[in-house]
């Protein structure tokens, strides 16, 4: 399992580099919320977007999810739990104000990178600027 990469991984990197050609700046792996222990794969602070680049196993995409055929029980716990954990998250960062998008990692990332760009750009800047 070490060969599991938490960050850095093809299809993050293709949209990064995507994004990033476009003009938007982002930290990586990064908290959105200090106080929550989650971290975002890409988080835009000032319009307060945070970017999740899901796994198809991992996260259960319905499209490409091959249910394991050993250990099924622990496996089918496993990837709800990370399910859970998603819908909390995004529940949690919303009431806090942040936009949430959750990239599979088959999507096309030029797809991909205009949703993105588009949640991005939409979202006003933190109220606290013109201040």
């Amino acid at each position: 399992m070490r060969a599991n990469r938490s960050r850095d991984t093809r299809p993050e990197v293709r949209l990064r580099s995507l994004l990033h050609k476009q003009g938007l700046r982002y930290r990586v792996a990064a908290r959105p919320l200090p106080e929550l222990r989650r971290t975002a794969d890409l988080v835009f602070t000032k319009p307060k977007v945070a970017v999740f680049v899901d796994g198809c196993f991992w996260h259960g995409c319905s499209e490409h999810l091959r249910a394991s055929h050993k250990n099924v029980e622990f496996w089918r716990n496993k990837i709800e739990g990370n399910q859970a954990r998603d819908a909390d998250t995004d529940r949690l960062l919303r009431e806090a104000g942040w936009r949430v998008v959750r990239v599979w990692e088959h999507e096309a990332p030029d797809v991909a990178a205009a949703r993105v760009m588009s949640v991005v750009r939409a979202s006003p800047p933190d109220r606290h600027e013109s201040e």
